[in-house]
């Protein structure tokens, strides 16, 4: 078998490696354990989390033990990496619950069964910590400016870096020394904006322990002109499907731009490089045909191929020669959204943020029902008026009745 350092080298993955040539010899002679921590901070993972799933699930095609680690307890402080503020500070049960959503998601793209892989959570080690103990254990290994140096602090130092926040890298640290106690992990991976705290993990444990351990970040998911990918007019781009539905996530990369089609081909799909070149070689009308494969393969990874089907017809329904409605995005309304205004029943079913959005359209000529142009800010439904809503060029809706 190929050793993975290659194939994550090829696809573009890896960023910053602490022992390169280590790494490499290493990956491609034993089988390693290794970790990748996902903080609780919502109910769901979002597209952000995928590219580290998608590494993840390479390392453990090619024979790799991955640990997928919880962050039930350095949940309760908050990461300061890439932020100009504090977190807002959630409750153990809210922390509790976004990591039994999560725990649920991680399981669509590792295999945990046969001790394949572990699902770990660090509340079980971080809350219960004597804090004087931990200190004189721990703390001695760590020099306070050479934290201060780290990046995620760095930029935090002008509007205030909380002494709660300033913890975070020694306890993400800590992780790193228990897991490698308790499974023999070795190697840490993770976003490139995690690159500080990642250093200070293998140093611990090769200064506590005087063991050999490694760190590798992925490139994070950015377009062509480096901004983080992922986000839409509703927000992040969920891997629930109750927040974002499979349709919104398969338009969200059938639309991308073009110069971003063959890095998330290789990024966040499997298939083979030979055929992610090819199809990123496509110009003009021929890269939409990259686009829909795109959009198809990723969607068939989050949500299934049942699901990823349905986005795909209902996309050719609307935007090409299909006619099967049946799987486009609905709005269900009853005989009490007859008595409001359309605007108010899209307000409602959050399709806009406000009534002034929906007035902006309608006066701009981009709302329409059933091919017909809305003039009213007033508009009203009723049984002869269901069908399709198209709200600017690229957002459909199907209007029923419940």
């Amino acid at each position: 078998m190929a050793n993975v350092y290659d194939v994550l080298k090829e696809r573009g993955y890896l960023k910053q490696l602490t022992h390169e040539e280590e790494i490499k010899e290493i990956l491609g002679k034993e089988k390693v354990t290794f970790y990748i921590g996902f903080d609780p901070t919502a109910d769901s993972l979002h597209v952000g989390h995928f590219i580290a799933m998608m590494f993840m699930a390479h390392m453990q095609q090619h024979g790799h033990r991955p640990i997928a680690l919880a962050g039930g307890g350095t949940g309760m402080i908050g990461d300061p990496s890439g932020r100009s503020d504090m977190r807002t500070m959630m409750t153990v049960e809210m922390i509790d619950h976004n990591v039994e959503c999560i725990k649920k998601q991680m399981q669509k793209f590792i295999d945990f069964s046969d001790d394949k892989a572990i699902l770990a959570n660090n509340a079980d080690w971080l809350r219960n910590l004597n804090y004087i103990e931990f200190l004189r254990d721990v703390g001695e290994h760590f020099s306070v400016n050479r934290m201060l140096a780290a990046e995620c602090y760095k930029s935090r130092m002008e509007n205030g870096l909380s002494f709660l926040e300033f913890n975070y890298m020694i306890m993400q640290a800590y992780d790193f020394y228990v897991l490698n106690h308790k499974y023999n992990c070795t190697m840490q991976l993770g976003g490139d904006d995690q690159w500080s705290n990642m250093i200070a993990g293998v140093e611990l444990l090769r200064r506590k322990d005087r063991k050999s351990a490694y760190a590798m970040t992925c490139t994070l998911l950015t377009n062509s002109e480096g901004k983080k990918m992922g986000k839409t007019a509703k927000g992040a781009l969920w891997l629930d499907p109750k927040k974002t539905t499979p349709y919104e996530f398969y338009q969200y990369w059938r639309n991308i731009d073009d110069q971003d089609v063959e890095k998330c081909l290789a990024l966040l799909t499997f298939l083979p490089m030979d055929e992610v070149r090819r199809l990123g070689t496509l110009k003009d009308a021929e890269i939409n045909e990259a686009k829909k494969v795109l959009a198809y393969e990723v969607t068939k990874i989050i949500h299934g191929e049942e699901e990823a089907t349905k986005a795909k017809e209902a996309t050719e329904a609307l935007f090409g020669s299909g006619n099967n409605l049946d799987n486009a995005p609905k709005i269900e309304v009853s005989d009490e959204d007859f008595s409001k205004e359309l605007l108010d029943v899209l307000v409602d079913r959050k399709i806009i943020k406000t009534k002034s959005e929906g007035r902006r359209l309608i006066e701009q000529n981009g709302m329409s029902l059933n091919d017909e142009k809305i003039k009213d800010v007033k508009f009203t439904l009723n049984d002869n008026t269901l069908g399709l809503l198209k709200l600017g060029k690229k957002k459909f809706y199907n209007i029923i009745k419940k």
